[in-house]
């Protein structure tokens, strides 16, 4: 038990910068309390005490403002920074190493019983204010942008970001900013996380844009190798770049 308290210990100044001495985080670290107050309401739980595991859990709910059902199953250095709001499911698993930060709700989307909240895989890493409802799971590795609605499993290693939560495509993100910087258009402060439709119009241009590239790029192949010698740039279209900054001003 002492051992698992040191580990709980070590974590925090794994993962948090702003953690100075032993004793701080033992005395003012919310996350710290409710792992510890969780697992002996779990214990509780376990041992068919259901009210007296309840109880706990509410008396650390009110202590450090996170509410965790004793019936969750949370693996080992979890760590949950600034903690205030964070909710967690009766049926909620969260693997080893994951961390949490303030207002995560790991909830539920039915209420019939049984398996009903959502599964956390090793080393998942959650955004301040996101919401992972029902009974989905989290791939190891995964990393779910603040204020994110997941309600689709996510693969290992994956960065899912958005209402409703959409898996980036690194590659494809790459693609499309390199798209942009060759055209000269600047969408200053546009990223592929948010939902504007305008910017996804944007994007969805750029992203033709490099097509029609693609593919004029192998005509012109073809046809200088067939002897037609076309003269660089000639039998493309210029990019009104500008008129694309029209329209997002």
């Amino acid at each position: 038990m002492l051992n698992k308290i040191k580990e709980e210990i070590a974590v925090v100044f794994d993962r948090d910068p702003a953690a100075r001495t032993v004793f701080e985080v033992v005395t003012t670290y919310p996350g710290f309390h409710a792992l510890l107050i969780h697992r002996l309401a779990n214990r509780v739980w376990r041992a068919d005490l259901k009210w007296l595991g309840r109880f706990i859990s509410h008396i650390g709910r009110w202590l450090t403002g996170i509410e965790i059902h004793p019936g969750a199953r949370i693996g080992r250095r979890v760590f949950i920074d600034h903690g205030m709001g964070v909710v967690i499911g009766e049926t909620a698993e969260i693997g080893d190493g994951c961390t949490l930060y303030h207002g995560v709700t790991l909830g539920g989307t039915s209420w019939n019983k049984g398996k009903r909240h959502p599964t956390l895989l090793a080393g998942v890493v959650v955004g301040a204010g996101a919401k992972i409802l029902g009974p989905i799971t989290i791939g190891a590795g995964a990393r779910i942008g603040s204020n994110a609605v997941v309600v689709k499993d996510v693969p290992d290693n994956a960065t899912a970001v958005g209402i409703p939560a959409r898996i980036i495509d690194s590659a494809a993100e790459k693609q499309r900013n390199q798209q942009a910087e060759k055209l000269g258009f600047s969408a200053y402060a546009i990223s592929a996380d948010m939902n504007d439709p305008v910017i996804k119009a944007i994007h969805g241009l750029i992203d033709h844009s490099a097509n029609i590239d693609e593919r004029l790029d192998l005509i012109l192949a073809q046809l200088n190798k067939m002897g037609a010698n076309m003269p660089e740039g000639q039998g493309r279209d210029d990019f009104d770049a500008g008129y694309l900054n029209k329209i997002v001003d």
